[in-house]
């Protein structure tokens, strides 16, 4: 019985430690400029294909980054959904959408390399897919959605979405942005990640509340 536990406890261990080494390599270098092969060698095992093993395809590695992430964030925001209640202030809910992300990071301590895999994945049309169906389609998001739509009720569908995708890119690519720069040693525009959500929520709330122009 030690000898099967034993055997699992490793086999977690370098699991992890592959996912570890993929997140960064593909933050690093793009998710098709690195090999299975090379994950694996960069992780240290003397096996190539030890990605394979423990995973199957890339697209699986990556899936399985997205979710050893989506869990801890999807807690988060499911925290800060229920604060919200029936709030009617657009910056709750945006709060909802940032914090949990920048927290996350914060959590991770330093260096981190997901916010740059997460930009890179989403603007793959394959890759994106993975992230809709593991993290996108959380039960939180749902919420947060119609609380937008609740406080905003006289915007129409078309802008509303327009600005959905808007808010979204620039949480994923301004966390990577500040990622980037953490992990060059150059200077941000925020000291830290609460400080970097906070002004992703003000720039955001200015999103959702502009004026519509009428064709």
């Amino acid at each position: 019985m030690t000898g099967k536990t034993g055997r699992g406890e490793r086999a977690d261990a370098t699991r992890e430690l592959i996912l570890v080494t993929a997140e960064r390599l593909f933050a690093e270098h793009g998710v098709f400029a690195v090999s299975n092969r090379q994950v694996s060698e960069a992780a240290g095992q003397g096996n190539n294909a030890a990605v394979g093993y423990h995973f199957g395809t890339k697209t699986d590695l990556v899936r399985a980054i997205v979710r050893k992430h989506a869990l801890p964030v999807e807690q988060l925001r499911l925290r800060m959904v229920a604060e919200a209640g029936d709030s009617s202030d657009v910056r709750d809910w945006v709060a909802c959408l940032v914090r949990p992300i920048t927290d996350h990071l914060a959590e991770l301590g330093s260096p981190t390399w997901y916010a740059r895999f997460a930009a890179q994945i989403m603007t793959d049309p394959g890759l994106r897919e993975i992230v809709v169906t593991d993290s996108l389609d959380a039960s939180s998001l749902h919420r947060i959605i119609q609380g937008l739509d609740e406080c905003l009720p006289d915007l129409p569908a078309e802008v509303r979405a327009e600005r959905g995708d808007m808010a979204r890119q620039l949480m994923v690519h301004m966390c990577a942005e500040r990622e980037r720069a953490l992990a060059l040693g150059a200077a941000t525009p925020r000291s830290s990640w609460r400080d970097a959500g906070t002004g992703l929520i003000d720039a955001i709330v200015g999103l959702w509340l502009a004026p519509v122009t009428r064709p």
